[in-house]
C-alpha cells in the first residue's frame, strides 16, 4: 500500500528559514527560555543550535530569536515577535497541511495499487539527463569482478540491458537483485544493425526491436527503435548508414552498443 507524507519548508525570497525541525528549536526556545535547554530537548548540540538560529536570524533579515538579561543563570534566550509569529503560522499550517495528507491517504487506500502505479511512472517522468535514452527495469543479477561489475537489467518487454560499473558504484547504488534501476544511454553510442542468420558481434548489448521513426538531419539521421514491452531506443545513424541498411519506418532492426557505454542510476 502506498503511504503518503508530506512536510511544510518556509522560505524568504531564495534562502530558506527552515522546516519542521528547526521551528522545534524555535518553539523549543519559547518554552525553555534557554538555548541549552532547547538545544537538549530537540537532540542538537549547543552549538548546532546556535548555527541554526544564526542560519534562520540571516534567512528571515531580521532576529527571530535574541538574548535577554535576566534569565536563569544571569541571562536566557528569547523568541521575539517575530519568531513567535513564525512558529503559530507554521503550527496552523502544518495542522492543516495533516488534514490534506490525511484525505489524500483515503483517496490513495481507494485507489489502492492503481495510485502507487502511476506515481512510480510520475517519478520516472521528473528524471532529467542528457542522456537520449532511458530505459527501466530491475535488477535481474550482478557478477562480480576484480574492479567493475557486470550488473544485469531486465526490462518490462523481457530483453535485458548489461551494465559494466564499479564494484564501488553497485555499492554506492545499493543494487541487488530485485531493485529498479534505470540506464542511460547516449543515442551516439547507439549502432544500428539489421537481423541476419548467423550474425554475430562483440558487443554486450544487442535488442532487436522495430524502426518507429528516422529523423532525417543535415548530416546524420536519428532511428528510433521500438522495442518489446514499450521502450524505445534512439541510435545517430549517417544517411550513407540508412541507405546501405535500408532502413525505413516498420523495418526490423537491431541496437547494439557496449556495455561499458551504460550508466546506471536508481530512484531517490
Amino acid at each position: 500500500m502506498l503511504e503518503l507524507r508530506g512536510a511544510i519548508w518556509f522560505r524568504a525570497g531564495d534562502q530558506d528559514l527552515g522546516g519542521k525541525d528547526r521551528i522545534a528549536l524555535l518553539a523549543a526556545i519559547a518554552e525553555h527560555g534557554s538555548i541549552t535547554a532547547a538545544a537538549k530537548a530537540v537532540g542538537l548540540s549547543y552549538k548546532a543550535a546556535w548555527d541554526a538560529v544564526d542560519a534562520m536570524n540571516n534567512s528571515a533579515g531580521e532576529p527571530l530569536v535574541e538574548r535577554a538579561a535576566g534569565g536563569k543563570g544571569g541571562g536566557g534566550t528569547v523568541l521575539t515577535e517575530r519568531g513567535q509569529r513564525l512558529v503559530r503560522s507554521y503550527l496552523a499550517l502544518e495542522q492543516e497541511h495533516g488534514a490534506y495528507v490525511a484525505r489524500l491517504s483515503r483517496l490513495g487506500a481507494q485507489l489502492g495499487d492503481t495510485l502507487a502505479d502511476d506515481v512510480d511512472v510520475i517519478r520516472r517522468l521528473m528524471i532529467k539527463t542528457s542522456a537520449r535514452n532511458r530505459l527501466f527495469g530491475r535488477v535481474a543479477a550482478i557478477r562480480t569482478g576484480a574492479v567493475n561489475d557486470e550488473v544485469t537489467l531486465a526490462l518490462p518487454g523481457g530483453q535485458q540491458v548489461v551494465a559494466t560499473i564499479t564494484h564501488e558504484s553497485v555499492e554506492t547504488l545499493g543494487l541487488q537483485p530485485g531493485v529498479e534501476a534505470y540506464a542511460l544511454i547516449k543515442a551516439s553510442s547507439v549502432l544500428v544493425g539489421v537481423p541476419s542468420p548467423g550474425m554475430r558481434l562483440s558487443a554486450r548489448n544487442q535488442l532487436p526491436g522495430t524502426v518507429t521513426r528516422i529523423v532525417p538531419g543535415a548530416v546524420n539521421a536519428e532511428v528510433v527503435i521500438a522495442l518489446d514491452g514499450g521502450a524505445s531506443i534512439a541510435a545517430i545513424v549517417t544517411h550513407g548508414g540508412l541507405d546501405e541498411l535500408e532502413l525505413r519506418e516498420g523495418a526490423p532492426a537491431v541496437a547494439i552498443f557496449k556495455a561499458s557505454s551504460v550508466i546506471l542510476g536508481v530512484m531517490g
